[in-house]
């Protein structure tokens, strides 16, 4: 395998001292998940990384970069491991001859990244963000692992502070940025969406001159998107007449959707293997983006054929509960009150009964009640049967919903399984939604359990 980094290239891209002559073929953070051959990179946070470096070697590590002086093992002396791994990802994209794409937006990143990235490695070799890879230590992470011949990159970028985007931003050095929306999600660190809509608009800080901003056209009612410098191209994507990729026309279905979208004077009839508005909308953003950066519209579409729904962000799967055959839409990951809208219509889709479990929605802010207690119509409008509630700011909601609906609410994921086990029946679909920390991955998680001493996992 080709080496990613050497001990001459990494050293000249950071500064740092070598210690013997190395060469890596993967960047690493994390010794549970490192690989042989992989540069281990020791970050501070609860724990300090250093304290793991005997373990990296055990682990097959080719090198490591290091603030402390190490005796006999292969190395890279730094003043900061950060810093030094936000070098390496500056040099990967200034060797790298590939055009770069971030991705932000409130909700659907990480699902507009990876569609992007399959529509990008149709035309030529592509680096992607892994995971949500999108955070102080993601971003240059990413950056770092990108190959010298990809040609597409695309990165996921999020924040919750001000002033964390533009500094991710600026890092990428993006010719395309992408805002997928702008929804009201980290409202406990921000007083409004116009707030939010100021922040998301710090992506265009290290977009590149003659660079291209993608938005929502919806998004331009915010003062953020009012006065954008003339150095960029500004495209958008939606509904409205006046959006560059604009949905005419879209059918829904529990297997997926059909579309009419127009981009450029032309008008595409799109076969969405998701279901969802939301996915329709991502589809949009994507086809504009992928035009812009010089891949044809017939590449792109081809890769929705194939293209599938992420674990935690819609996955299904059929499970048996003791001879309970159960249809699960696995949303865990993550919730807002955005996300939970789109994923409560996608359950009404389905056929049967409806049943939808709901951890509680973190950093909403002083109006997190009445966030909650939102849902009740959403809920009510998509028919759904019975209603799982979890977490202390779902008692909200569990108060407001009519006592028919609502199969149950409990403090925590183990109780709230109790609950839901005892109430499913045989042909019931259910998905499962909330922040990550409710818990929901793990009740997710123990459904696969029970499921896997009853046969094979089948997902679809």
């Amino acid at each position: 395998m080709r080496a990613l980094w050497t001990a001459a290239a990494a050293a000249r891209a950071t500064g740092g001292r070598p210690v013997g002559q190395w060469a890596a073929t993967g960047v690493s953070i994390d010794t549970r998940t490192l690989e042989a051959g992989d540069l281990f990179v020791p970050l501070k946070d609860v724990r300090d990384g250093h304290d793991f470096i005997p373990q990296a070697f055990e682990r097959g590590a080719a090198a490591v970069l290091s603030e402390r002086d190490v005796r006999d093992v292969p190395a890279l002396i730094v003043e900061d491991t950060l810093v030094a791994l936000q070098e390496l990802g500056r040099a990967a994209g200034r060797r790298a001859n590939a055009k770069r794409i971030a991705v932000t937006g409130s909700v659907g990143k990480t699902s507009l990244k990876e569609l992007l990235a399959a529509m990008c490695a149709g035309a030529g070799p592509t680096h992607k963000s892994v995971k949500s890879y999108n955070n102080h230590w993601g971003v240059p992470l990413s950056l770092a692992r990108m190959p010298e011949e990809t040609r597409y990159g695309v990165f996921e970028a999020g924040m919750n502070h001000k002033g964390e985007l533009s500094e991710l931003s600026k890092l990428i050095r993006p010719e395309i940025a992408i805002i997928t929306k702008i929804a009201p999600a980290h409202l406990a660190h921000f007083n409004s969406l116009e707030d939010i809509a100021s922040a998301k608009a710090e992506i265009i800080d290290g977009l590149k001159d003659g660079g291209c901003l993608i938005l929502p056209e919806e998004a331009r009612i915010f003062r953020a998107f009012h006065d954008l410098p003339e150095r960029l191209t500004v495209r958008s994507f939606g509904c409205e007449q006046t959006a560059d990729a604009r949905i005419l026309e879209a059918r829904q279905t529990v297997s997926g959707s059909k579309a009419l979208i127009r981009l450029d004077g032309q008008t595409y009839e799109v076969n969405i293997p998701l279901p969802g508005a939301h996915w329709v909308e991502n589809v949009a953003c994507a086809l504009l983006a992928a035009k812009q950066a010089g891949i044809t519209i017939e590449t792109a579409l081809n890769a929705l054929t194939d293209f599938k729904k992420l674990p935690g962000r819609g996955a299904s799967m059929d499970i048996d509960l003791g001879g309970r055959r159960i249809h699960l839409i696995d949303e865990s990951y993550n919730a807002n009150p955005e996300s939970m809208r789109a994923a409560i219509a996608v359950l009404g889709l389905a056929k049967g009964r409806k049943i939808a479990v709901l951890g509680d929605m973190l950093e909403l802010g002083d109006g997190e009640t009445d966030l909650h207690v939102g849902l009740a119509g959403p809920l009510q409008e998509a028919e759904i049967d019975g209603v799982f509630l979890c977490g202390p700011r779902m008692q909200a909601l569990a108060d407001a919903l009519p006592k028919s609906g609502l199969g149950g609410w409990a403090p925590d994921w183990q109780s709230c399984l109790d609950l839901l086990l005892a109430g499913l029946e045989d042909g019931d679909t259910l998905m499962v939604k909330g922040s990550n920390a409710s818990g929901m991955g793990a009740l997710v998680a123990a459904l696969k359990a029970k499921h896997e001493m009853q046969g094979d996992l089948h997902v679809v």
